[in-house]
């Protein structure tokens, strides 16, 4: 059983009025019913209250404080797990690392949540969410599936929101923040959320940082000098990024255009006058903008550009420059399923179709729940049979 609602898979279980827990056991409130877990095996005719397992009930409670967070007795609930599993927190934290790492993200994300429910008021677990979060909407991009990825995106902007206002402040709340906003190409809110990083920490000495503090500290002046030496701040470079996004791409184009006239050698301007550009499918003018984006320093080490490059010279049908930049692009970035995505896209274009199914395999593998990938391969099947 594995319903579209968590909830679904929870019964309410009453305990007899004359119930007797041992001394070593918790007080039992007999007014409130306690949720149970359904098992995957089980239905509602076939659920045998006899046969709960103390398992089952941990997993309706954990449940509960994800998904139902107007449940009227979830302090009720959590006092028991409190009691029960004193180090559940932390045992659940770890599992949710370890299953966003190996990205069985619909297990991590269930954990997730329970953790919040849990604890609500603890600003770490908020961050962890959003980090998660983060990763997942990365993940489905790379995929092709923008819109999923946006609302992974929208969800984590709220949580690292949330982080950044706790007392007392973390510090990683703001690094991280910082790189999430740069991924949306706004820099202002980079810009703020490296400076309140590097304040918090500018106390701190070297040895208390440790080897990683530093280096967070050195990257994030990095990024700092790079936002204000190519005033990347500027207005005309963020309304550029959503009149673009949002498909407004002319008026968005005259704004990135208005930008590079004042600052020629920004790499990311070039790219997004590309981008733009090869969205309404300009794409000798786009080819000549993301060329211009890796003359600039710093260009050439981003693999989008040599991405979005391959895409045009696939318009013309120069496949041999478009292998090249794709190649470059995987040099790059060498677990980018998009890149490899795109290989398999060329490799058909070609008429290479084992080439084709070979990519489309290694994304796989990557990405086991890449559904474009999938469907590909799905395609070469049915046409080899």
């Amino acid at each position: 059983m594995n319903p579209s609602n968590p909830l679904e898979s929870i019964y309410y279980i009453g305990i007899p009025q004359n119930f007797v827990p041992s001394n070593e056991s918790f007080k039992i409130d007999t007014s409130i019913k306690l949720p149970v877990q359904i098992k995957d095996s089980e239905s509602a005719g076939s659920f045998n209250p006899e046969e709960i397992t103390s398992e089952q009930i941990l997993a309706g409670l954990l449940t509960v404080m994800a998904y139902d967070s107007k449940n009227p007795h979830l302090e009720y609930y959590r006092s028991i797990i409190k009691q029960v599993k004193p180090n559940v927190k932390k045992e659940l934290c770890e599992a949710a690392i370890l299953k966003t790492k190996n990205e069985d993200f619909e297990l991590a994300e269930e954990i997730f949540r329970a953790l919040h429910g849990y604890d609500p008021e603890d600003k770490a677990i908020i961050l962890n969410m959003a980090l998660f979060l983060d990763q997942r909407a990365d993940s489905y991009r790379n995929a092709g599936l923008f819109e999923d990825a946006d609302a992974y995106d929208n969800d984590a902007r709220s949580y690292y929101e949330e982080a950044m206002m706790a007392e007392p402040a973390m510090p990683d709340a703001f690094f991280n923040s910082g790189f999430f906003y740069l991924k949306q190409h706004k820099y202002r809110e980079a810009k703020d959320a490296f400076e309140t990083y590097l304040a918090l920490t500018c106390d701190i000495n070297d040895e208390e940082m440790g080897e990683n503090g530093v280096y967070k500290k050195e990257r994030a002046q990095e990024i700092l000098n790079n936002i204000n030496n190519q005033n990347m701040d500027d207005d005309s470079f963020r309304n550029a990024y959503d009149l673009i996004s949002s498909g407004q791409e002319e008026k968005g184009l005259e704004e990135i255009r208005d930008f590079i006239t004042k600052n020629p050698k920004v790499w990311n301007a070039w790219f997004m006058l590309g981008w733009g550009l090869r969205r309404i499918e300009k794409f000798e003018e786009a080819k000549l903008a993301f060329q211009e984006s890796l003359k600039c320093e710093g260009g050439d080490k981003n693999s989008d550009t040599y991405n979005e490059l391959s895409l045009c010279y696939v318009q013309e049908e120069n496949f041999t420059e478009a292998k090249k930049a794709l190649m470059k692009a995987l040099e790059l970035a060498p677990d980018s399923t998009k890149v490899i995505s795109n290989l398999g896209y060329l490799a058909l274009a070609q008429g290479n179709k084992q080439e084709a199914r070979n990519y489309f395999t290694t994304v796989l593998e990557f990405d086991p729940k890449d559904r474009i990938a999938a469907a590909e391969l799905l395609k070469l099947e049915k046409d080899q049979d």
